[in-house]
């Protein structure tokens, strides 16, 4: 089983790791156009109005800007510790247990506009670029990514459990994996999206999956391990499931 998660705009300062090399990251396959993002945010932060146009910055985000500049240089640590936000801290990584810890480098990795995608204990810099981000030398990242991080994601074995956020998935869908909506029920009994709380709740499912014992192999095992975790969770199609909030 693979859980992948969403990134977060916001990333953890610092770092112990020596700078990077995308050769010690998971997915060498991806290491060509890692490398060619790598090089053109460096260079876009040679050019302050065009990074800030670029990442749709304001002037009193310089700082992620600078961190571009020294993307190959800079120290390193581990994925799951450098995002930061909502679903991370509902992840809270803190409280695993050794055998936890080791779990989660196995079953969780995350999507990255930058790096397609990195393992939970993949060394990476603190950078800024989103999935969404359309950068002067190369474009879209849609049409740069697809080609070269579908089929990787298409050759997982076992099951994908698919917690990306809409611009993420589109950089390279995955046929049959299983997509998680986080729903809440009004006074009628229709079902709305939920917004605000979506993250902490897939951050504490996330957390659910690393922690049980036995890795789910289908969709009916995932909803029967998620209901034993105390989730309310109910299949909406044949790869989809809601997830019912209070």
């Amino acid at each position: 089983m693979l859980v992948l998660l969403p990134p977060s705009e916001t990333k953890a300062s610092g770092g112990r790791g020596r700078p990077l090399d995308l050769d010690r990251l998971s997915w060498p396959e991806l290491t060509p156009v890692r490398r060619k993002l790598a090089d053109a945010l460096v260079e876009l932060a040679a050019d302050l109005p065009a990074s800030l146009a670029a990442l749709e910055l304001s002037e009193r985000q310089l700082d992620e800007v600078a961190r571009n500049a020294v993307l190959w240089v800079t120290p390193t640590m581990p994925a799951l510790h450098r995002y930061t936000g909502v679903l991370y801290d509902a992840l809270d990584l803190g409280t695993f247990s050794r055998q936890e810890r080791v779990k989660a480098r196995r079953r969780l990795a995350v999507a990255s506009a930058l790096f397609g995608i990195v393992g939970a204990a993949d060394p990476i810099p603190a950078y800024r670029l989103s999935g969404g981000s359309t950068l002067p030398a190369i474009g879209g990242l849609r049409a740069l990514w697809r080609p070269v991080l579908e089929p990787v994601l298409a050759a997982v074995d076992g099951l994908v459990v698919d917690l990306r956020s809409g611009v993420y998935a589109a950089l390279a869908p995955v046929a049959g994996a299983v997509t998680v909506r986080v729903v809440t029920e009004d006074d009628t009994g229709r079902r709305l999206t939920v917004s605000h709380h979506n993250k902490m709740y897939k951050g504490r499912l996330a957390a659910a999956l690393v922690r049980t014992g036995r890795e789910p192999s289908t969709v009916d095992g995932l909803v029967r391990t998620l209901s034993r975790a105390g989730f309310r969770i109910e299949r909406s199609g044949t790869h989809d499931l809601e997830l019912l909030t209070d």
